[in-house]
């Protein structure tokens, strides 16, 4: 019996994420399974990732519906028909309603362009830049109905260069999130980390006082490796 992970992931764009995923996937380094990607938009080219891999796609178009309540309940009816376990939202440029995402409280991550606090919502390398701040970079945290408030799983961070624009600081960040997103989903997929309840994450049964750092992770597991098991 296949009691692996089921995972939706939800998209909007070029899907690089989702093609780590699947990638990860591949290389058996995934402990968890893919089993249908969403978009909101028909020419989003993650789409052709989900494709490659026969992976089931839906396309709920926002533009479809009159409300956003029934923009959701399709939503949910498509990770209800796939018996998702876990919903990964990778650059899908939709908020959802509070019903559906308290639906899938603690089932429910997000991967953000920010070192979050710190730039929620939109265009997060230029304001980073405009602050002058030295360190940036991107954060996955469990979806709470307010925006990008929910508490942070994992980090990585990169400097911040003396003539960097938006789009460089993006492009070094970029490959972080790759292995995160990977890393986060193994976490939870393998049941190491989760949140409770009481909307706190815990990681091997123990309250996680701050986010993971990218930098943990071990080269040889892929698992992140705390201070103290890395010894």
């Amino acid at each position: 019996m296949n009691n692996r992970c089921r995972v939706a992931v939800l998209i909007s764009g070029r899907g690089s994420n989702l093609q780590a995923l699947l990638q990860a996937h591949d290389d058996g380094k995934l402990q968890a399974d893919i089993v249908g990607v969403i978009s909101n938009k028909a020419d989003a080219g993650g789409l052709n990732y989900a494709a490659d891999a026969n992976i089931e796609t839906a396309i709920v178009n926002h533009l479809d519906f009159p409300t956003r309540e029934q923009f959701d309940a399709q939503l949910l009816a498509t990770l209800t028909r796939w018996q998702v376990d876990l919903v990964v939202l990778s650059g899908f440029m939709r908020i959802l309603g509070d019903d559906l995402v308290n639906r899938f409280a603690g089932r429910m991550i997000n991967q953000h362009p920010s070192l979050l606090p710190d730039y929620p919502g939109l265009n997060t390398h230029q304001r980073a830049l405009d602050d002058g701040i030295k360190k940036h970079g991107a954060s996955v945290h469990y979806v709470i109905p307010a925006l990008d408030a929910g508490p942070v799983l994992m980090q990585a961070e990169v400097d911040v260069r003396s003539g960097d624009d938006a789009d460089t600081l993006a492009a070094r960040i970029l490959p972080l999130e790759h292995k995160m997103i990977v890393a986060a989903v193994n976490l939870i997929g393998c049941g190491d980390v989760a949140m409770g309840t009481d909307g706190l994450i815990y990681h091997c049964g123990i309250v996680l006082e701050a986010p993971l750092k990218l930098s943990n992770l071990s080269p040889k597991t892929g698992q992140v490796e705390t201070e103290s098991n890395s010894d």
